[in-house]
């Protein structure tokens, strides 16, 4: 038990990052008060987890709404019954995944999501798992001098550095990603919990501010490391009417491409953010 949800059990995945509800049916119409004790759990445990849940790509964007605003993301059409709902999706014939990097959600734009919530639909027999890893413990996990030396400094994020991971829409005639940069904090600070993050990612962050790539690639590969050690983080074995719920804010994920000869498809929906500080 868990709060104040009868029946509700949240069962944690790690010691660093990860709990999976078990006992409730996620509505668009919950209680207030429930959607509250939900958005407790999540920002303690920074990714939730669900199993056996029946949303249709409608009530997945209406459940979506009560923890923030939807938005659509920049590079993939949403449903024609849902446009806020992204197919997530890889083909039988296919060998690269969408996003199968360690990486936070667009964080090459200036106000990157919050969060992002995925519920499986199609999955292959086997692989197809994800990782997550938290950017807390890995904060937490470093030095008090390496603290000191990460507190001032900015990084650039590039959509850029992410063209090995591109979708099929972007690789069709008349597609393609463009260029978006922001400067973030390399030490964010969480602005519901009030927790210190390491906020670089390997999928996106470039250069640190006032430095080359070159000069900045010693410490980024060192910190890409260090982040998604395994005892920072957990990995969540899909199942048909799962769905995952995670703060991108201080966790990074990973979607693992093992399952090449079979399709695998999930609906995806993003939660605006704020600006890094």
């Amino acid at each position: 038990m868990d709060g104040s949800i009868p029946g509700l059990q949240v069962k944690r995945l790690s010691g660093s990052i990860g709990a999976e509800i078990r006992g409730i049916r996620l509505r668009p119409d919950m209680p207030a008060e429930t959607i509250a004790e939900l958005r407790r759990i999540w920002l303690a445990h920074s990714v939730l987890f669900f199993r056996d849940q029946e949303l249709t790509a409608p009530e997945l964007a209406a459940f979506a709404h009560r923890f923030g605003e939807v938005i659509h993301y920049p590079f993939l059409k949403g449903l024609d019954e849902a446009p806020e709902v992204i197919p997530v999706v890889k083909l039988a014939h296919e060998t690269q995944n969408f996003g199968g990097l360690w990486h936070a959600d667009t964080t090459y734009l200036p106000q990157p999501p919050m969060a992002t919530m995925l519920i499986a639909r199609e999955l292959p027999p086997q692989g197809g798992d994800t990782l997550f890893a938290s950017g807390y413990a890995a904060y937490d996990g470093l030095s008090d001098g390496m603290k000191r030396l990460l507190a001032p400094l900015r990084a650039v994020f590039s959509s850029v550095k992410a063209e090995f991971s591109r979708t099929r829409e972007d690789q069709a005639p008349g597609g393609g990603r463009g260029k978006s940069e922001a400067e973030h904090p390399v030490i964010r600070t969480h602005p519901e919990t009030g927790r210190k993050s390491l906020y670089v990612n390997f999928g996106h962050t470039l250069r640190f501010k006032d430095m080359s790539v070159a000069e900045s690639a010693g410490l980024l590969d060192w910190l890409f490391a260090h982040q998604v050690k395994p005892e920072y983080t957990c990995r969540f074995q899909w199942e048909p009417g799962s769905m995952a719920f995670w703060d991108n804010r201080c966790a990074l994920h990973n979607p693992v491409n093992d399952y090449h000869g079979h399709k695998r498809l999930l609906h995806r929906v993003t939660l605006a953010g704020d600006t890094p500080a």
